[in-house]
Parts: structure tokens; sequence; C-alpha cells
């Protein structure tokens, strides 16, 4: 029996295969998208995936002004942020934040799916998201897929 084939490969830097992917956001639901592309910039849709490596693919999100929320979450749901200063916390419901910064939300809510590490930085810088159906990202050829077929 050759042993080899039972041992467990760890990636790294070196091995690592990354390739770009583009993810339209248009008429998705915002927690849904946030978790699957939160998996797909960890790498746990790899067989090679390993927890402290960047093992992910590199992703593009276009459309991300198009994206739904359930419920009565564009009034009800609030963005809080704190300018540093003494009385400085403010707040902005997602209508009024998807209004001034479309892209903003679908940032957040990927991030706060990320760890709370370095590792977690470097793998939010991996992301790319977009308003509309134009991106730089043309040259690096990034793959269409379909978010309602992933597991």
């Amino acid at each position: 029996m050759n042993t080899l084939s039972y041992k467990t490969k760890s990636a790294n830097k070196l091995t690592v295969e990354k390739e770009w992917l583009l993810i339209d956001a248009e008429n998705e639901i915002l927690g849904r998208l946030a978790s699957k592309v939160a998996n797909i910039l960890r790498g746990k849709n790899k067989p090679s995936y390993t927890p402290h490596v960047d093992c992910g693919d590199n992703v593009v999100i276009i459309n991300a002004d198009k994206i739904r929320l359930t419920g009565n979450k564009w009034e009800a749901k609030n963005y809080v942020h704190h300018t540093g200063y003494p009385g400085g916390q403010r707040s902005r419901s997602a209508k009024a934040l998807m209004e001034s910064k479309p892209t903003v939300m679908v940032e957040k809510a990927v991030k706060g799916m990320l760890p709370k590490n370095r590792l977690g930085a470097q793998l939010f810088r991996n992301m790319n998201v977009y308003a509309g159906t134009e991106h730089p990202h043309a040259g690096q050829n990034p793959k269409a897929i379909n978010l309602n077929t992933m597991k």
C-alpha cells in the first residue's frame, strides 16, 4: 500500500492556485451573498483549504447597487460609525447608505464574516466591489459564477 496517498497536504503561499471570479449581485439577498463570497475568499470551497493561509480566490462583485434586503430592513437596519470626537456617533439607514455609497453595504457584510486578524485583512483585499456592470479587471479574465448553484 502506498502511504503517500494518505498524507495531508498543507497549502502555502507558493502552492496556492488562485483564480479570478466574477459575481453578479443583482437580485441577490445581501447576507446570503456575503456568506458565500466570504467562503470563496477564505478558500473553503477548495479541497486544499488551509486555515492559516490565503488560499481563496480573487472576487469581483458587480451590480452591488441592485442587492435585496428582506423584510423592513431598508428602513429599520442602521449602520453606525463614530467620528472619533466626543458625541460623534452617527447612524444611517440602509436606504440612505445605499443612495450615497452603494458598495459599502456589501463590503461591510463580507468583512464582518471574515476573520478579525491580519489574515482577514489580507483576504478582504482580494475582493473588489462595483456599483455598475463595468469593472477594470477585464485583463484578468474573471470567470463568471452563479452563487445559487454553490453550496
